[in-house]
């Protein structure tokens, strides 16, 4: 992963992991390196079909933090899948704090994250958002 912003009480990290399992890792790893501190991810689910066959597995993985903002799916390749959106994963989300955002959304809502951590997932158009959800947080 990479450090975006480093600030006194506020951290913001992104990373390309777009699979449950490097999530799973990812997450393991931010609490070794701030433990005790509130950890809120966004992430950017890569592809419908992924989606389809991981939505379980992604929302253990996603439970592990404090929050969870879910982004729109990036399509990339593939068509939309019937029955299949970030909704998909919030259902089997545990996690009281969830909330799913289009990217105008979040860069908005991204000002106001009480947060002591804030990292942004995926493979897709998320990256596109980071450093404009630096310069709002900066």
């Amino acid at each position: 992963f990479e450090f975006v912003l480093i600030q006194d009480d506020f951290v913001m990290i992104d990373d390309y992991a777009h699979h449950p399992k490097e999530i799973e890792a990812l997450v393991h790893s931010l609490k070794d390196l701030f433990a005790n501190k509130k950890i809120s991810l966004v992430f950017q689910p890569h592809l419908f079909s992924r989606t389809r066959d991981f939505a379980e597995d992604f929302a253990k993985s996603l439970a592990l933090v404090d929050e969870v903002l879910l982004m729109e799916i990036y399509p990339a390749r593939e068509e939309p899948i019937p029955g299949v959106s970030s909704a998909l994963i919030g259902e089997h989300l545990n996690n009281a704090h969830k909330q799913i955002y289009n990217k105008e959304e979040l860069i908005k809502a991204s000002e106001t994250i009480d947060t002591d951590v804030l990292v942004t997932v995926g493979a897709g158009s998320i990256s596109e958002i980071v450093e404009k959800i630096k310069e709002l947080r900066n």
